[in-house]
């Protein structure tokens, strides 16, 4: 099988874009893309979207044909559904086709816009990645589902509170030079403790934002990007995705992610690397606890260790192995259908050395996106190199 290029990436800004449209947005990111390599438009034989709330937010299903033709490309166009893990898999997807020899150029990523619906109205919308049956009709948002696994994690391993303010002030802080992102504010250890609760023990602090956005990717096999001179120094060398029971009630522990693990061991074992080998990492930190889970899920810490690594400063920018540079969902927004995507863009021009937080990670060589869906009833987990 071929190996994986990311021959040119884009984004839109992340934030509220009450006057623009889901089509408009994915087309500024897919243009973008375009516009960051040489690929021509006709040379792209498929388009991978992913998409979560479109029906609900826009009233706009059968997604992928349209964004393809906002991408100004004419070919076969899938959508890809699995909740905020979306455009993960829609990438994966786009990598294995790759591979296979299938096609040699696919662009991939996903969009979704949220902030023209009220924050009930957007809740209620996510609310459907959880379990219908069982926990939407008693009432369970995601807020009080990761409420409830952030208790399982206290109580079975300890931290607080405070060890989980440090990830909120590191994500912002590293937000304030990325144009893309959200938010561009510093906050302070106190202001997330003091913050309105929105379900206890997590105040509004902690959580991601609704946002609005669109990523791309024009992904290229080795042989394409060689025959034609391309400038594409990030390969994808590794990719996974794990499972997980949708309904928290039916875990078996409340305080892990098996999915992310089964993700990271499948992506490791494609990449034939370790953790140990990861220079730089983005995950899926749509609430402080989450960024602590899956770091232990990835494997860079035990059970119950990583909910110290911000306070101690092992995962800010200056640390040994810094953590979502980007900001992070919690900084940076997570437009849910897009957020995968845009993970990997980042990594992507983090190891290109052309992205404002690059300086950190300059001996960089090894990066690592992860992507969750729901309370992590989906991962999926890319391994990205520089390329020798």
């Amino acid at each position: 099988m071929t190996g994986v290029r990311v021959a040119g990436v884009g984004l839109t800004q992340f934030g509220r874009h009450p006057e623009r449209t889901g089509r408009d947005l994915f087309g500024e990111a897919a243009l973008a893309a375009r516009e960051d390599t040489t690929v021509p438009p006709a040379d792209i034989e498929a388009v991978n979207y992913g998409n979560f709330m479109g029906s609900l937010a826009e009233r706009q299903g059968h997604q992928a044909p349209l964004m393809a033709e906002m991408a100004g490309v004419q070919c076969p166009a899938t959508c890809y559904e699995e909740a905020c893990a979306s455009a993960g898999v829609a990438v994966r997807e786009a990598v294995k086709t790759v591979r296979t020899g299938e096609a040699d150029v696919v662009l991939a990523g996903g969009c979704e816009r949220m902030t023209n619906l009220s924050t009930a109205a957007v809740t209620e919308g996510l609310a459907t990645a959880a379990d219908e049956l069982y926990e939407i009709r008693a009432g369970m948002t995601f807020p009080g589902a990761y409420a409830l696994m952030q208790r399982a994690y206290f109580e079975q391993f300890g931290g607080s509170r405070e060890d989980l303010a440090h990830i909120a002030v590191k994500n912002h802080d590293n937000a304030l030079s990325n144009d893309y992102a959200q938010f561009h504010r510093a906050i302070t250890v106190d202001e997330v403790l003091d913050a309105p609760m929105v379900a206890d023990p997590i105040g509004l602090l902690d959580a991601c934002p609704v946002t609005d956005g669109a990523s791309a990717l024009v992904l290229v096999s080795d042989e394409y990007a060689a025959e034609h001179g391309l400038d594409a120094p990030v390969s994808i060398t590794g990719t996974g995705q794990g499972g997980d029971s949708l309904a928290l009630q039916d875990r078996a522990d409340l305080a892990v992610t098996p999915a992310t693990e089964r993700a990271a061991t499948e992506a490791y074992d494609d990449a034939d690397v370790t953790a140990d080998d990861v220079d730089v990492v983005e995950v899926h930190d749509c609430f402080t606890i989450a960024e602590v889970m899956a770091l232990e899920g990835l494997g860079f810490y035990d059970a119950g260790e990583g909910i110290g690594a911000a306070r101690r400063g092992e995962t800010t920018a200056t640390g040994e192995r810094p953590v979502n540079l980007s900001g992070g969902l919690k900084a940076k927004g997570h437009p849910v259908g897009a957020t995968g995507g845009s993970q990997i863009v980042e990594m992507t021009r983090l190891l290109r050395g052309d992205h404002p937080n690059s300086d950190h990670v300059t001996d960089a060589t090894v990066g690592l996106t992860h992507n969750a869906g729901g309370t992590v009833a989906s991962a999926v987990v890319h391994v990205l190199e520089v390329a020798e």
